[in-house]
């Protein structure tokens, strides 16, 4: 099973009012259109505080469409459409949005793969590796530069 990968190149840093990096405003707009398209999504964090992050943007950031979702341990037992955790998702799940600094052990389980390159320096050292254990997977990676 081939991984898809799609990498958003954010070309600028956040305003500074900015109460949520862009790429979690980005990664939330990106599970809501997978949500739409009927893809169940696990949006991969590094610590609790970025689940809750993202969690609260889902619950706000779009008034006209609502984006059934849940962190880990929530919600009923087979998780709703989007789930947000630090460990492997419950059940099956084939679209994997990255906001992590590195990619999870459970990689293979997904076919579509979202990770983000912010413009800080550290981040994007990090994405370079992401980007890199992708391809040593024989990912097929794809980038896109987003003027955000």
């Amino acid at each position: 099973m081939t991984i898809n990968a799609q990498f958003y190149v954010l070309k600028h840093d956040n305003e500074p009012d900015a109460k949520l990096p862009a790429h979690f405003d980005l990664a939330a707009r990106t599970a809501a259109a997978q949500y739409r398209a009927g893809q169940r999504v696990f949006i991969y964090v590094d610590n609790v505080a970025d689940a809750h992050a993202i969690d609260e943007h889902l619950w706000c950031f779009d008034a006209d469409s609502f984006v059934p979702h849940n962190l880990q341990g929530e919600g009923a037992k087979g998780g709703a459409p989007v789930e947000i955790g630090q460990t492997p998702p419950v059940g099956r799940r084939s679209v994997l949005i990255n906001l992590a600094t590195k990619l999870p052990d459970f990689i293979r389980r997904f076919t579509q793969v979202y990770d983000f390159v912010p413009s800080e320096p550290e981040a994007t050292q990090a994405a370079r590796e992401r980007f890199k254990h992708l391809r040593q997977l024989g990912a097929s990676i794809s980038t896109k530069e987003i003027e955000n």
